[in-house]
């Protein structure tokens, strides 16, 4: 009797490996090589990031994120290590995968990347050249196990770039059926809110004065009320309306986001840096309502206690907005979607306010991501500053 074969399946970081040619020969000369590299690594972060911000593509792209370049340049110094330390396993695949992710949420171009790559290579070829120069078959060895790690590195991130970009596609066809559903149930769930609003109004002035009747006549009210709004802010989402472009004091904006709000004594709100900054150029009444939106949702995360920071800081022709709260933060299971409409993790919320968030900034040519740094959500808008550049709030 002839036994079953058990087939089992490649990860896709054993088929990527096994595409290298990569081995455990490989590893240890990796392992070889990192206290020779190691002292060099910050030198090759320097020249990395100066090669890189030489295109203006690429630093539009980094100084819109969530990072400054000196923090960027640490990271650098870390992924060299963890590249020359391994272990090379699935934990390292996925780590590889979100630092992938991270380029395209920003916009990064793939081809700055792959340049930049091949800067390290360089870097790494000249010190073993130097080193080895003596043992040329020792030295034939390191560079085969360099490149292969390198060459894994650029597979992994082909991947991940072309993985998110067919997942973006996904979420914009999604979001074009979402439109055109939008646009014909929004307007033909006006009429009947209009009707019954109009004849709420007429019984109001006709029923007797029961303080019963009047509070469910003031339930049904309030409910009208839910119910236009969520069909304001669908509709909203596939509207182009002209877009104001004026000179905008930040400050006058959130401190009026912040009186439509109801803040429990316990909540602290802390704000920095944002009358020092220059005037932008856009609509005052969506880049308030925006604000409105991300302070109400940093209210619901924390409830009834806690502390939300709005700090802003000056980037050359641009502003950066933070805003952070010290609530539980937001589900990994939703992160990657979480601009989306329809998604949320509140209970009773529709997933509106941050999908609206984000078009409002992104008609604006400003960029908003979800960067969470430590406990808490955080949120880092980045907006271009009004074109005079002189005047300041």
């Amino acid at each position: 009797m002839q036994r079953d074969k058990v087939v089992t399946m490649e990860t896709l970081l054993q088929e990527l490996k096994r595409y290298v040619g990569w081995s455990p020969t490989d590893e240890a000369a990796l392992h070889t090589l990192h206290p020779i590299l190691a002292p060099e690594q910050a030198r090759i972060a320097e020249l990395f990031y100066q090669r890189i911000m030489e295109h203006e593509g690429a630093r539009i792209a980094l100084l819109s994120g969530e990072s400054s370049i000196g923090r960027l340049k640490g990271t650098l110094v870390t992924w060299m290590d963890q590249l020359l330390t391994g272990p090379w396993d699935e934990s390292y695949f996925q780590l590889r995968c979100r630092i992938g992710r991270v380029h395209v949420r920003i916009g990064l171009p793939q081809h700055y990347m792959f340049g930049a790559m091949s800067l390290i290579r360089q870097e790494f070829d000249l010190i073993l050249a130097r080193v080895f120069a003596a043992h040329p078959s020792q030295l034939s060895l390191l560079r085969a196990a360099v490149s292969k790690i390198l060459d894994l590195e650029l597979a992994i991130m082909s991947h991940t770039h072309r993985e998110d970009l067919l997942a973006q596609q996904s979420r914009n066809e999604r979001l074009a059926t979402f439109g055109q559903l939008v646009g014909a149930i929004g307007h033909e769930l006006r009429n009947p809110l209009g009707v019954i609003e109009s004849s709420l109004y007429i019984l109001k002035g006709r029923v007797a004065d029961d303080p019963r009747v009047h509070k469910h006549m003031h339930r049904i009210g309030e409910q009208l009320t839910v119910a236009n709004n969520i069909i304001t802010g669908l509709l909203d989402m596939i509207r182009d309306k002209p877009l104001l472009s004026e000179p905008v004091k930040l400050r006058p904006l959130l401190d009026r986001a912040l009186e439509s709000l109801v803040l429990p004594p316990s909540v602290l709100i802390k704000i920095e840096g944002i009358d020092e900054l220059p005037l932008l150029s856009g609509d005052p009444t969506q880049l308030q309502q925006a604000l409105r939106n991300l302070l109400e949702n940093a209210l619901q995360a924390l409830g009834t206690a806690g502390t939300i920071a709005v700090r802003a800081r000056h980037l050359s022709s641009k502003i950066e907005l933070v805003v952070a709260d010290s609530g539980p933060g937001v589900d990994p299971a939703i992160r990657m979607r979480l601009f989306e409409p329809l998604i949320t993790a509140r209970a009773g919320g529709i997933g509106l306010g941050l999908s609206l968030v984000k078009r409002y900034i992104e008609r604006h040519s400003g960029t908003i991501v979800y960067a969470p740094d430590g406990p808490g959500a955080r949120f880092v808008i980045v907006l271009p500053i009004h074109h005079s550049g002189a005047s300041h709030v």
